[in-house]
């Protein structure tokens, strides 16, 4: 599931990669950027509600 998720986010330019209650979302996007970030990755990572 990892990596369809991953190749339709790279294909496409967006994609859902879960559904979380707000709380861990916010977290799951908190640690995504970051990673991102240290790591000189362009990724970016938003929660919206469904």
């Amino acid at each position: 599931a990892a990596t369809r998720i991953m190749l339709h986010v790279h294909n496409h330019g967006v994609g859902e990669c879960g559904v979380y209650t707000f709380e861990v979302a916010e977290t799951k996007v908190s640690q995504v950027m970051d990673f991102a970030r240290q790591n000189q990755h362009p990724l970016q990572c938003v929660m919206e509600k469904k």
